[in-house]
């Protein structure tokens, strides 16, 4: 199969695309929707976010060193678009699309009550990378809607179907491929399948 050698680029695709929540100081708010945004360690539970400096946010970000990251979701779709087009110095994103501002429980920004998942966050480190800086945060806590529990008291974040971005678009997801570890657990239970068939068969031989 040919392939074509393109100069150097972002094409990490597809990516989780979060709408994310700050504030100043003030009590002046905004959302910002973001693509570039990670997992960075699991102990101490860490992310990160990259921001542009000419982004409205961004001086809030600063200010603060505090923000939520709210989960998308296809009802969230359109909220998600807009709040990365248009800008928070020209408009109430909470107010024009019909968002309910929930109060944190550690910071000073608001969470989106519509997202099944928010989380709070402390800004650790700000590296600037170029076009963007990078927001290294520790997790404060997580907020996990009720509604998506399943009936073993698990969180079940495929019930809010969650998007994803993709090269320009955003997209739905597919049906489950396998659970983790589940190329392992085939080679495992065939492995398993087959001694109980041998052992079986030696029964009947015996017998």
């Amino acid at each position: 199969m040919a392939k074509q050698i393109w100069k150097a680029g972002n094409m990490l695709y597809p990516l989780p695309v979060v709408m994310v929540t700050a504030a100043g100081r003030d009590g002046r708010s905004n959302i910002i929707t973001v693509a570039w945004t990670g997992t960075v360690c699991t102990n101490p539970p860490m992310l990160s976010i990259s921001v542009r400096p000419e982004r409205y946010s961004y001086e809030l970000l600063r200010e603060t060193g505090e923000f939520a990251v709210n989960l998308t979701t296809e009802r969230l779709a359109y909220a998600t678009d807009f709040c990365g087009v248009r800008s928070g110095r020209d408009v109430d994103k909470f107010a024009v699309l019909g968002l309910t501002p929930e109060k944190a429980v550690h910071i000073g920004a608001p969470l989106i009550g519509e997202s099944p998942v928010n989380i709070e966050c402390r800004v650790t480190e700000r590296r600037p990378c170029g076009s963007h800086d990078l927001f290294l945060a520790e997790v404060l806590c997580v907020h996990a809607d009720e509604a998506y529990m399943d009936e073993k008291g698990r969180f079940d974040l495929a019930k809010a179907k969650p998007i994803v971005y993709d090269h320009g678009s955003y997209y739905g997801l597919g049906r489950a491929l396998g659970s983790f570890g589940f190329s392992v657990k085939k080679a495992a239970d065939k492995k398993g399948k087959d001694k109980t068939a041998a052992k079986t068969s030696k029964k009947h031989r015996q017998g």
